[in-house]
């Protein structure tokens, strides 16, 4: 799908004014933010962002709209400032014809990418038990190993997918803890939402809910 067949889609959705536009770029996280960015400058808040698609191939982010009347004056402003936007005309934050963010809101953007990447990370980020059941199958493989191969190639087999696992797991838990501590820097507050998952919320935000997505 073009650069502009994105921006079109997602401006009719702010455009009926939804309560929740969604939001799923085929490329890039970096896509997924900059496109998150626009939605901003037309009242909207981000969500949450996550995997979906065939083999989890696209990021989906959900975007809600922000009842705050400052909300209303940047979405009038918008507004006003691009007229054409989603028909070829200048859209906010972005290059012409791309979804490049202009260098006045690559921060901005960034902060963005890093709450997607960070709640899409989720999807991979094992809690305990889920860390045994993989254990576990590692030593029902060595089992099943030892059936054809010399115990020595089976443990050694087993082992070898126990530590892939393991490498997986702290590399993860690492670099979600380098954007946890990124996004701490820039003011958000770490949260835990209904399924008891860590999100980070701006000062004031709350997290959204389906039926009233800023239901307290």
């Amino acid at each position: 799908m073009s650069v502009e067949r994105h921006i079109a889609g997602m401006l009719q959705q702010i455009a009926r004014q939804q309560d929740i536009v969604e939001i799923a770029p085929q490329g890039t996280m970096q896509k997924a933010a900059a496109l998150a960015h626009v939605a901003e400058q037309y009242g909207y808040t981000y969500g949450t962002a996550y995997r979906t698609g065939f083999k989890n191939s696209l990021v989906q982010v959900r975007m809600y709209r922000d009842p705050r009347p400052d909300a209303r004056v940047r979405e009038a402003a918008t507004i006003a400032a691009h007229p054409q936007a989603g028909n070829g005309g200048s859209v906010p934050g972005l290059e012409r014809g791309s979804l490049k963010p202009l260098p006045e809101v690559v921060a901005a953007v960034a902060v963005l990418k890093d709450l997607v990447t960070f709640d899409v990370m989720a999807l991979y980020v094992a809690n305990r038990s889920q860390k045994v059941m993989c254990y576990l199958a590692c030593v029902v493989l060595t089992v099943l190993l030892l059936i054809d191969k010399s115990p020595t190639e089976a443990v050694a087999s087993g082992g070898a997918v126990a530590l892939l696992i393991t490498v997986a797991f702290r590399i993860g838990a690492s670099r979600r803890a380098k954007i946890s501590q990124r996004l701490t820097d820039a003011g958000f507050l770490a949260v835990r939402d209904e399924q008891g998952g860590q999100r980070f919320l701006r000062p004031g935000q709350q997290l959204p809910r389906r039926t009233d997505p800023f239901t307290a």
